[in-house]
């Protein structure tokens, strides 16, 4: 009697992926994730079970290497078959000591690398002709939002910096592939694009403007362009990380005709000049107040948001003073602020006038608690009036969502209450009641 043939086994392999660092680096992890479903791998959310664990690591400050380092040591604990990818593998040497099991370290952007690596540990056992994918890609955003990356890398080199090392100079994509894969998202229902890059008004720049094709037209590789472009689609477009070069003046136009959301978010990062010019940030301005009050008047319900740093080496108990007086002035609506902290190879660390962790704490607190005042005056203005507000999560009698002035994971939230069932993804019209420091509070008007 023949013994019967062993059926192959043809299970997919699975994959147990951690994702950190900033919303670059999530685009990064849609792509390989994407890369991977269509290959016919399955995505798993335990360690244990799976074939092998990719970790998409941060690098830019000890803090986030610190958690990558974690991330990877629990992924071998857990599963043993770890590949590393993402900015700490710019600096392999730092996972290695630490790990030297892991089956493969790539840096940022290197999704074949990835790919080749994942093919060695767990190779594909399918057809892949036969595998279904959805044409905008596997994202790990929530369904009504998604990220959309326009360039890679960075031309400045700001004294705290590392990233151009880890990422490379500016490598900004065709207008058309970003216009396209706008429109393949808008199709798959996603209601807010939030665009992103190292240096999004620069894009272009390294392409010297160059046109592509979209929709039987041409279009520029250029910040204004795009967002002209992408004005047309009909959904929310946030643009985050602008410099304030002087033709993000031409943009806010747009903004008032809500062709583009009223929201700029711009790294300002002091105010000071003499910080400023130790810093090396590009763009800077002495008029950037001036600049402000125009676009308000341009367009009045623009927002605002920003990040600092306080505790920068050199930076006076004067500059301090000169930046908490600056705020005011500037009135900014959404603003984060992070204590210095150096990272390793950057040219920072080598300035003198290094400020004691003690007087960067104080000076932390001092700003935020002026910030907190300024936030909560700006959100006082909106009670009594109607805004537009995106549902991202649904509770028995209140939902959470957001306004055309709040951003995902960074801003506030507006908690709404309704008579009627809310849905994820809907874009409500709220009567605002109530606000405190950073949320607003109101019901849904109408059914």
């Amino acid at each position: 009697m023949l013994d019967t043939p062993k059926k192959p086994d043809t299970a997919a392999p699975k994959v147990s992926f951690v994702s950190l660092g900033c919303p670059k680096a999530l685009v990064d992890s849609e792509r390989i994730i994407t890369r991977l479903r269509a290959e016919g791998y399955e995505l798993s959310r335990e360690h244990a079970g799976s074939d092998l664990v990719i970790v998409n690591t941060c690098g830019f400050l000890d803090s986030a290497k610190a958690e990558s380092l974690g991330a990877i040591g629990k992924a071998l604990k857990e599963n043993g078959k770890v590949i590393v990818t993402g900015c700490m593998g710019a600096e392999p040497e730092n996972i290695t000591a630490a790990y030297p099991d892991v089956l493969a370290i790539t840096g940022p952007q290197q999704y074949e690398s990835v790919l080749d690596a994942v093919h060695r540990a767990a190779p594909p056992r399918h057809d892949p002709f036969l595998d279904l994918l959805p044409p905008e890609g596997i994202k790990l955003t929530p369904r009504h939002y998604a990220y959309l990356k326009i360039s890679e890398g960075c031309n400045h080199r700001c004294t705290f910096c590392i990233i151009p090392k880890l990422r490379g100079d500016l490598v900004s994509r065709p207008a058309g592939d970003v216009l396209r894969e706008a429109e393949r998202l808008a199709a798959a229902g996603v209601k807010e694009l939030l665009v992103i890059s190292q240096d999004t008004s620069a894009y272009g720049t390294d392409l010297k403007y160059a046109t592509s094709t979209w929709r039987g037209r041409e279009v520029k590789a250029k910040f204004l362009d795009l967002s002209e472009a992408l004005g047309e689609l009909g959904i929310w477009v946030r643009m985050h990380y602008v410099y304030p070069y002087p033709h993000v003046d031409d943009v806010i136009p747009l903004m008032a005709d809500r062709k583009i959301l009223p929201y700029l978010d711009i790294p300002f990062q002091h105010a000071s000049p003499d910080v400023l010019r130790r810093m090396k940030r590009p763009a800077h301005q002495e008029k950037t107040l001036e600049r402000i009050a125009r676009w308000r008047d341009i367009c009045p319900d623009i927002t605002l948001r920003s990040t600092f740093i306080v505790g920068f080496p050199g930076e006076t108990d004067a500059d301090f003073e000169y930046l908490l007086q600056w705020l005011e002035e500037a009135s900014l609506d959404r603003v984060g602020c992070f204590k210095f902290e150096p990272v390793r190879g950057a040219p920072a660390n080598e300035l003198d006038g290094v400020v004691p962790d003690d007087v960067k704490e104080e000076r932390w607190h001092r700003f935020m608690q002026a910030q907190q005042v300024i936030s909560a005056r700006r959100l006082k203005r909106k009670v009594g009036t109607r805004q537009q507000v995106i549902i991202d999560s649904v509770g028995p009698s209140v939902a959470k969502g957001r306004s055309m002035a709040d951003a995902p994971e960074i801003d506030g939230a507006v908690y709404v209450a309704s008579r009627r069932p809310m849905r994820v993804g809907e874009i409500a019209t709220v009567k605002i009641e109530r606000a405190d420091a950073y949320d607003l509070h109101g019901t849904a008007a109408g059914f």
